[in-house]
């Protein structure tokens, strides 16, 4: 299946994905890692995460008689500025769904494949899926685990979004990547809230200290005082990311902050003030977050982040 990988990879190259690899489906590594690290709670009130537990042991449990894994990756990064009085949003939801944009990409794919090995079977997965993700583009070759627990290539930073595909199809599997942070712990540092935490020897993210998780997933108020964490931000957050080494541009690493030439991710918003947003009606609501990842905090959300931000 040698020149099949080369097309299909070609193929993904052609759809925007940078990087791509192939892995095979063995059961992921650190199945019990994430299992201890639902046990300890900190995935917050996400049950879901919890729920499918027992669908991230296998790959199979997804797509039975998976063979291979391609793992795709898409730039989202664009210059995003905080501006007064303007809700503050992170890089990857500037635009539209990378949900929608990712799984578009990997379903033309899958379509292909189906002509070019009849009979066989393909599922994608984007985020959403009950699958160790992360495991899966590291094993085949995309990147490495930073202390902010983000997959870090280490010629194109972290400013991108992972996507798999999985087949029956037997891949040969390409080397899987290896890098570290060494001492550097400008993440870590940096966090407002102080999420990245050290435990069981392994760096790991306490979700209910993160910005990210108290903007988007946490329901009702936040606790008293604890508005000044969030630093601004209103859904989301890209401080670990934006403090990283691996993400500031190089003359010798051309690849290292290049701006997304995606036309989805492109296709930016515009959002009212802070003002208008902590009091905007359903309707509204409903227009301005159609098709985009921030809908996921909610009207009652929104409003509450967008208050928290104000002076």
């Amino acid at each position: 299946m040698t020149g099949l990988k080369a097309d299909l990879l070609a193929r993904a190259r052609a759809e925007g994905f940078d990087p791509v690899g192939v892995c095979d489906a063995r059961p992921p590594e650190s199945f019990d890692a994430y299992r201890e690290w639902v046990a300890k709670g900190h995935h917050g009130t996400m049950a879901y995460l919890a729920d499918s537990v027992p669908l991230r042991a296998d790959p199979a449990s997804l797509l039975p008689g998976v063979r291979s894994i391609l793992a795709v990756g898409l730039n989202y990064h664009q210059p995003n500025p905080a501006e007064t009085g303007q809700p503050r949003v992170a890089q990857y939801a500037l635009g539209r769904d990378y949900h929608k944009v990712v799984r578009g990409k990997l379903r033309r794919l899958g379509r292909w494949l189906d002509e070019a090995a009849p009979g066989e079977r393909w599922r994608a997965c984007v985020d959403s899926a009950p699958v160790l993700e992360r495991e899966y583009a590291q094993r085949a070759g995309l990147g490495w685990f930073g202390k902010n627990t983000m997959l870090i290539d280490s010629h194109r930073g972290s400013w991108f979004v992972i996507g798999l595909l999985l087949t029956t199809v037997a891949l040969e599997p390409d080397p899987p990547a290896v890098g570290g942070c060494g001492r550097c712990r400008l993440c870590v540092d940096a966090c407002p809230t102080g999420c990245i935490v050290f435990e069981d020897g392994r760096w790991q993210i306490d979700a209910r200290r993160c910005v990210s998780y108290l903007t988007i997933e946490h329901e009702g108020p936040f606790e008293p005082g604890s508005e000044a964490g969030l630093g601004g931000w209103t859904f989301g957050c890209d401080v670990c990311q934006e403090v990283c080494p691996f993400n500031q541009p190089r003359p010798h690493q051309p690849l290292r902050a290049a701006v997304t030439t995606e036309p989805g991710f492109l296709e930016r918003r515009e959002w009212p003030t802070l003002e208008r947003l902590r009091v905007v009606g359903h309707e509204e609501w409903d227009a301005l977050t159609r098709g985009s990842p921030v809908r996921r905090a909610g009207l009652d959300g929104l409003r509450r982040n967008a208050q928290a931000n104000l002076p």
